[in-house]
């Protein structure tokens, strides 16, 4: 029995090397060993087996116990996965915070002031990750205005409005009132409805849009920095949130 392909490729990808892929899986199929038997049946060096095993111990791939000679158990996949997901979350949140203190206010101090875009965003991806981008980097206030055909994409970020809401950015939600949304936003930042959106948009402080225009069951997405189109898009927000009903807690 050989590892498969696609599952050498992942563990690579999770940072095992060739070696370090061959002593996991014969500790996986042949269960606890002591570190020759390991070396023969991974067919790794002997000279390299205790560098191998104990890079697998630190990367949380396996145990050992403290007997003379020593065995080496396999820590279950599954067990071990999670274990990678949780280190790699918290290089990404260490990495996000990097960029965002670093290198985002040079890209807004000179992006955005002297060349203002407007983009077509085609594709569900498109959108959500630009929805992240913008929601990463609000400071105090945030607009959603969301028709129906928009309401799924709203509910995948509940958590992320939620923890905005919680540091005190100001985020005003409005929807018409055939939307159905399975979790209250209204517990944690304002709600109103009116009886019919043609379209929305979302606005992040004054630096930021995205603008959903509605029409016959179809939607065309356009995101913008343009102060000006920006300006324009939270003037109107706030005209027809002034005769939208508030809802309640």
């Amino acid at each position: 029995m050989e590892l498969e392909e696609e599952a050498k490729k992942v563990l690579a990808e999770l940072g095992l090397t060739d070696y370090e892929r061959r002593v996991y899986f014969a500790l996986l199929k042949n269960g606890p060993s002591e570190a020759d038997a390991v070396s023969k049946d991974a067919e790794v060096p002997y000279s390299k087996i205790y560098e191998v095993l104990n890079s697998l111990i630190s990367k949380g791939w396996i145990e050992s116990d403290e007997s003379r000679p020593k065995k080496y158990y396999p820590k279950s996949p599954s067990e071990a996965f999670t274990a990678v997901k949780m280190r790699l979350n918290e290089k990404i949140r260490s990495w996000e915070k990097t960029i965002l203190r670093s290198l985002q206010p040079v890209y807004e101090k000179r992006v955005f002031r002297e060349r203002p875009d407007i983009w077509i965003l085609r594709g569900e991806f498109d959108v959500l990750m630009k929805l992240e981008e913008m929601l990463s980097g609000v400071k105090d206030e945030l607009m959603i205005a969301m028709p129906p055909s928009s309401m799924e994409i709203l509910e995948l970020f509940w958590e992320e409005l939620n923890r905005l809401a919680s540091k005190g950015i100001k985020v005003q939600i409005m929807m018409s009132e055939d939307c159905s949304v399975p979790r209250s936003f209204s517990a944690f930042c304002e709600v109103r409805r009116r009886d019919s959106l043609f379209g929305g948009g979302v606005i992040a402080d004054m630096r930021e849009v995205i603008l959903v225009l509605s029409e016959k069951g179809s939607s065309l997405l356009l995101w913008s920095n343009h102060i000006g189109l920006v300006k324009l898009a939270k003037e109107y927000f706030k005209y027809l949130w002034n005769s939208a009903i508030p809802v309640e807690s």
